[in-house]
Formats: C-alpha cells, structure tokens, sequence
C-alpha cells in the first residue's frame, strides 16, 4: 500500500522546510541533500519516499560523506559521528502518513473531552518517557476519553508548517491493549483531515505498541528520522 504521489510531494515540502531547505530540495529522484548549520545543536538524517537529507554542522556533514543512506539512518552511526562532540539522546524514530483514515466506531456511547487540563490529568497517570514522546498537553488539538471523571486515553494534532498534522496517542497504562488508543486516535486523525491537513505519525523505532497503532489506523510506513544531541559551546 503506497500513498499517492501528490500526497507524497506534499510531505516532502514540508519536511523541506522543516529542514531549512527550498521547497522543491527534495523533487531530485537521486542524490542525498546536505546543509551546513553550524550552529546547530542536533545532527539531524532523514529518510523520506527513497530521498534523503542530513543538517548537521559542517565536521559532522563531512564525517558523514563517507557513509550510506543505510548507514545514516542507525543511530549508533550517529553516535560514532558525534562522540567527540558530545553526541547523545534522541535516536532513530519511523515517519508514517495518510491520506486518509477509516472511521473507527466505538463498542458504546463515549464521552471526549477537549480541555487541555483533561490532557495534563492523563498525562500524570502515564510515565515519564511516554508523556515526552507524545507532548499530549502541548497539541494544538486534543481529545481524551473520559471515564465518568477518569481520563483514560488521548490523542491530537500539532500543525507542522500548516501542511502536516503531527498526531500522537496518549493512554493510560492500566486501559492499554483494548483498542482505545486506535479509537481516540482515529477521531484525532479524522479532525486533522478536516483541518485540511495531512495527518503524520512519528515514533520511536522500538515502541511496538505505538508502530502497531499506526498501522492500525491506516498510517504507511513512509521514512526514518535519525538524530543525535550535540555538545553546544554554552556546555563546553
């Protein structure tokens, strides 16, 4: 299952601007874009519809010439790159997207809330890593699933250069593996969509759990980002 090609090309823009290339960096079938920044604090691979783009400070752009695509894309390369700058955290994570979503219909009457204080009491009953990677609370958009007075599961949308709408899935460890993350997620996919937005999901290569909600909500696996933390000069 692919996305369509338009679909594609407008994700492509984005992450182009994301990235702090021109619009059309990525329209180039073959060869990996590069830009110096030399300020940055991140050393930055990504992988999208077989194009590839690296942003990173200029010693570590040249460090990485030596190396392919595949290579880049695994964050222990990263690190071997940047150890003698402090290279750490982050890691490799799959982008997914859609161009659309099938409607998700739940087993009985739910209630969902839009409050952004409902999202921060979610957040407070799941772990630490989990609240990081998703950032429930600081979603432009979000939807939780109360249980009479107990929010159980939560997702939204953040808008990426008014083209993506970066959707994450938030829920509480003691209602996990029920379906209720599929289902908040889809009303959160679906609210993107009518937004005018293409619905992007992005996690962490070993969170299963979180992959497998993507495919299950109709996302395609579609590319990697791989980064790596650099020691700033302020740190030295």
């Amino acid at each position: 299952m692919k996305l369509d090609s338009g679909t594609a090309d407008i994700v492509m823009l984005a992450w182009a601007r994301m990235l702090g290339f021109e619009d059309s960096a990525f329209a180039s079938p073959s060869g990996r874009l590069t830009r110096i920044d030399n300020d940055a604090d991140t050393l930055t691979f990504v992988r999208l519809f077989g194009r590839s783009a690296l942003v990173g400070p200029e010693w570590a752009v040249e460090a990485a010439a030596g190396h392919s695509d595949a290579e880049l894309a695994e964050y222990q390369t990263l690190l071997q790159l940047t150890k003698g700058h402090g290279g750490h955290g982050l890691g490799k994570s799959q982008l997914y997207f859609a161009d659309d979503l099938p409607m998700v219909q739940p087993d009985e009457e739910v209630t969902v809330s839009t409050a952004v204080q409902e999202a921060s009491r979610l957040e407070s009953l799941c772990p630490p890593d989990d609240i990081h990677e998703v950032a429930l609370s600081a979603m432009d958009k979000s939807f939780v699933l109360v249980n009479g007075t107990e929010p159980i599961a939560g997702s939204g949308y953040k808008e990426w250069q008014q083209i993506l709408g970066h959707i994450g899935v938030l829920t509480a460890p003691r209602y996990r593996q029920r379906g209720i993350g599929t289902l908040i997620g889809a009303i959160a996919g679906h609210e993107a969509l009518t937004a005018g937005l293409i619905p992007q999901w992005r996690c962490h290569e070993t969170n299963e759990a979180s992959r497998a909600t993507a495919l299950a909500l109709g996302f395609i696996e579609s590319g990697t980002q791989t980064s790596a933390h650099l020691q700033t000069r302020g740190q030295d």
